[in-house]
């Protein structure tokens, strides 16, 4: 087959996904950001403690014990999608751990607040709000239930 008998279309689409392959192997120089495969992967912190799980006749699993909350800080369950936090003896709160940004899971707790790796976006612990951005919404509120010392998704 010789050029002459590539269609016009057929050599712009070739052109055009060579293109593609490029910009996308260039990404992180040209945005500054790292391309998808190069995200940081964000492991479970807090890993809900051994011999939890499903243990009531609804099927809900247990998250974690109250006495794995510490009081003033939290928690962050990534493959639940969920940070805990006890902000004062007793009362427990839960957010999504997916940020409001662009998705990101947040992966680390600094004193009073839960951080982003992607674009270091900062929430407070105690209602989800935002402290830093680029953020500009607050991490949505998920329903738990507590009881029995244990803590459960709603």
């Amino acid at each position: 087959m010789t050029l002459r008998d590539l269609s016009r279309r057929t050599v712009l689409a070739g052109a055009c996904g060579s293109c593609a392959a490029v910009v996308a192997g260039c990404s992180t120089h040209i945005t500054g950001r790292a391309a998808p495969s190069e995200l940081p992967k964000v492991p479970t912190v807090g890993a809900a403690p051994s011999g939890t799980g499903t243990d009531d006749a609804k099927g809900t699993d247990t998250l974690a014990a109250t006495a794995d909350i510490p009081v003033g800080s939290g928690k962050i369950f990534a493959d639940a999608g969920v940070v805990i936090s006890q902000p004062t003896a007793g009362k427990f709160v839960a957010f999504s751990a997916t940020c409001t940004h662009q998705g990101c899971t947040v992966s680390t707790i600094t004193g009073n607040t839960v951080k982003c790796p992607c674009h270091g976006s900062s929430f407070r612990l105690t209602d989800g709000s935002v402290v830093k951005g680029p953020a500009t919404n607050p991490l949505p509120e998920k329903d738990i239930k507590v009881s029995g010392g244990k803590i459960r998704l709603a």
